[in-house]
């Protein structure tokens, strides 16, 4: 019996040791509550309706790191402000995968948009 409870005893330390490390607490990034932070923006360029100015604004305390963007129609491209000219009219669902980053933690969200170009 004294050797169970020696074994229970050491297993609870062994446990409590590892799980309330400094460590553990570093690696923990609460992803979801940073995306409320990001808004997907657009506007049409005024020479060219075809053309759509997007942009994303962050208002969180991490740093942006990176910012995908795909476009709907099979293309993509990169940076916090993009432009993007479509070759037709129609309906295309954009979406920007957006990289914050606090020390060695990263988050992506992913806000889409549905835009009608004209």
């Amino acid at each position: 019996m004294k050797k169970i409870v020696s074994v229970l005893i050491l297993a609870i330390v062994l446990f409590t040791a590892n799980s309330c490390s400094k460590h553990d607490e570093e690696e923990i990034v609460d992803c979801f509550g940073d995306s409320l932070f990001i808004q997907l923006k657009h506007s049409v360029d005024a020479a060219d309706s075809k053309k759509i100015n997007y942009s994303i604004e962050y208002n969180g305390s991490r740093t942006l790191s990176d910012v995908k963007w795909t476009f709907g129609d099979g293309t993509t491209g990169t940076g916090t402000s993009v432009s993007h000219t479509y070759a037709a009219a129609g309906t295309f669902e954009v979406k920007a995968d957006v990289t914050t980053k606090e020390g060695n933690a990263t988050c992506t969200s992913s806000p889409k948009k549905s835009i009608t170009v004209n």
